[in-house]
Order: structure tokens, then sequence, then C-alpha cells
């Protein structure tokens, strides 16, 4: 081969610049994103993030219960237009995809819930802000182009005038879907946050002195920033005395099914519960009007030990019946374990952690890229399965999957 042909061969790319954006365009999965992510925060705060409660069985299993099943595609089927999008509680999604609401998102990344929720409205899919969340509901909603699905997570909590509150702000901002959390009596027991010493926000011992040396890029920008507080429960609430310090005390042991109907007669559109729910409990939420299940154990932060929510999909659906949503979350981590969802009878999988580890790792365009890397492979999926629409997926169903 003479020298002209073999430099026609050779591509080089000119280095980038800016190694933040090239460090974020050589994450190829989502682990990749969460392997970079790690580097970039303090300890405390990255197993804030990935930890979970008790012994973390329930954090283990979540994603390997998604692995134990295998599929049973279809061949010689023409799969060259496949269609993600899908109808969610009446509205069009790009993908079978939500963005799930995560506490104190600001202390994850300045950008905070304004930049996942832009991502999402982005990727046309939804997007739950939390109770919990470092931005407040309205201060949210202001930011929201006109066809970004929002809904709103609640937790009942003892001062029910504050509960009553939220779910009024919330219908007069504009969410379209109340998501009620029913997994916590009480706040789970985080082994990796005790060890850590982990305060919200971070507080600045001689540990955290130590550490400034080694992430100096987040603290500068915290430094930086507004301080943290639960936006929600200081922005438009009248009730006294909703401090850091003792929100997690609001958490009621007392809450039954009797607290539903209030919050009914006050939410003008779709509620679901989220949590563990199995079929009797969803067969008895249908009958009280609610609208759909969103199966989560909270990513293995509530009841250690709890049974992979993907493994409640098939007996939930069966016993809710078709026209009832069903959701689930707790150990996404590829676009093939939303394809397992779905066949397994979910209309929709909802992510959590991947989304902080791509807000951690580039930004506004990190969150993109976990978006984009999980419809990416959910679009794959589906065409080597031999399926070319989420309604045929839906179908087809368990025929698709035996489990391993």
């Amino acid at each position: 081969m003479k020298p002209r042909e073999v430099r026609a061969l050779i591509q080089l790319k000119a280095p980038r610049l800016d190694r933040r954006a090239a460090a974020l365009e050589a994450c190829k999965t989502l682990e990749d994103l969460h392997r970079l992510a790690r580097r970039r925060l303090p300890r405390p705060v990255a197993d804030y993030v990935d930890g979970g409660a008790d012994e973390e069985l329930s954090l283990a299993d979540n994603v390997a219960a998604f692995r134990r099943w295998r599929f049973t595609p279809s061949v010689l089927i023409d799969v060259a237009d496949v269609d993600t999008s899908t109808t969610l509680l009446g509205h069009h999604s790009a993908l079978p995809l939500g963005l799930a609401p995560t506490g104190y998102t600001r202390m994850i990344s300045p950008l905070g819930e304004p930049a996942v929720a832009a991502a999402a409205g982005r990727a046309g899919v939804p997007y739950v802000l939390s109770t919990m969340a470092s931005t407040s509901l309205e201060d949210l909603a202001a930011q929201r182009n006109a066809d970004d699905d929002r809904w709103f997570q609640l937790y009942i909590w003892k001062d029910r005038d504050l509960t009553a509150q939220l779910v009024t702000r919330a219908a007069a901002a504009g969410y379209r879907v109340l998501e009620i959390a029913v997994d916590t009596a009480v706040s789970g027991h985080r082994v990796r946050d005790v060890r850590n010493g982990l305060t919200i926000p971070p507080q600045m011992t001689l540990k955290g002195l130590v550490d400034i040396g080694m992430r100096p890029a987040y603290w500068t920008k915290m430094l930086a920033s507004p301080a943290l507080q639960f936006a929600n429960v200081t922005a438009g609430a009248d009730s006294e005395g909703y401090t850091i310090e003792n929100i997690t005390k609001q958490f009621d042991a007392s809450v039954t099914w009797e607290a539903l109907g209030r919050i009914r007669d006050l939410w003008p559109g779709p509620i679901v519960l989220k949590g563990p729910l199995g079929p009797e409990d969803t067969v008895r939420a249908r009958e009280l009007g609610i609208n759909g299940v969103h199966l989560s154990n909270h990513g293995g932060r509530q009841l250690d030990r709890t049974v992979a929510p993907v493994d409640l999909v098939a007996p939930v659906r069966d016993a809710a019946g078709a026209d009832f949503a069903v959701f689930v979350d707790s150990g996404v981590r590829h676009g093939a374990d939303i394809a397992t969802a779905l066949a397994l009878g979910a209309d929709a999988a909802f992510i959590g952690r991947p989304y902080l580890w791509g807000l951690v790792a580039g930004g506004h365009a990190g969150v993109d890229k976990a978006i984009g890397l999980l419809s990416d492979q959910f679009a794959r999926t589906m065409a080597l399965l031999g399926v070319a629409s989420v309604d045929e997926l839906r179908k087809r169903g368990r025929t698709l999957l035996q489990q391993h």
C-alpha cells in the first residue's frame, strides 16, 4: 500500500480542549456516567446518591432483577421505522420513560431540579418534582414550556394543613399528575449516610476541609450558590418551623387509606400511588378512584429486603386490568430494562440515579446524555426484538421474555 493510500485510511480528530465535554462524550453507558460522577463528588454526597437502606440488599437486587429476564425475539419483521412514543395518563410521551422524583437535587449539583426538568422537556418525557426538592414547585413551573409534562410527588405529613397546601399549590402551578408516596411511614436507615456523618446541607468539618482540596470544583460551585433549603416547605407555607433539621419528623406512621379521600377532593387530575404496592393494594387503590400505581422501593432506600419492583409488575398488571396505569422504577440501567418492564405489563419505567449521574458528569448536557443513551438502547432493543411500536411490545408482552 502506498503512503498516500495509508494516509487516506487514517482519520485523526483534533483534541477536545474542553476536558469536561470530552469526558462526557467518552461516556457510552450509564455506568460510565456513574464512574465520572463519583470522581467529581465528595464521598458523602456520592454515597447519598448511590446508597441504600441497611444492608443494601434491595439496592443490589433491583438491578439484578431486570437481568434475570432474557428475550425471545421474533425475526423477519419490518422494523425499519421503530416508534418509541406512547401515551401516559392521557399525555403524549416520546418514550415510555419518566424522570422520578429525587430530593435535594441542588446538593448534587447547583443546577438542580431546573436542569433535570428542562432535559425532560427536551426529550418529551415526564418529570416528577419531589416535595423534598431544593427548588419550589412555583419556581420550577415558571420555567415550564407549554408541552412539558410536569408531575408532583407528595408525602402525606403529620401537618395535614401543610399537605393540603402543597396539593392546592401544585394544582394552581399547573402540575398535571399527583404522585403520593406511600412507603415513608418512617425514614429508611441509610448506613452510608450515618457513617459519613452526612448533613443537609453539607457542613464544613475538618474532613470537609480536606475534601475541598480533593473536590475543589464541587465546593466552589456550592459555596457560590444560594443557600440550600427544602424549598417547597419554606415557600408559600403558613406553617412555621419546617426546617432542614425537623422536616423528616413530619413523616406520619399513622397514615391510612382514609387520608386519600381529602386529597382526591383537592386534586383535579390523575393520582398515582408510589411505593412497593402488591396486587391487593393495587386493587384497593383502583376501587378508591386512584388512576395508577408507580411500583417503587425508593431505589432501595426505605425498607431493605423489599421485593424488586420489576418483579411486581406482572402480578399487579394482572390484578389491575388493562385500563389502569402501571409504572415502575428502581434498577433501570439500560434501555433493555425499559423493554423488559413494558413486556411484563408496565406503561413506563422511571429513572432517578442515572439522571443524577448525568447531571454531575455534564450538567444540562449530561442529563440529555443519560436520557439519550436509554432512548437509543430502547429503540435498538425494540428493533432486535422484532417489534415496531410500544403498543406492539406491550401486547406481545410476556411471549418475548423468559426468566433466566
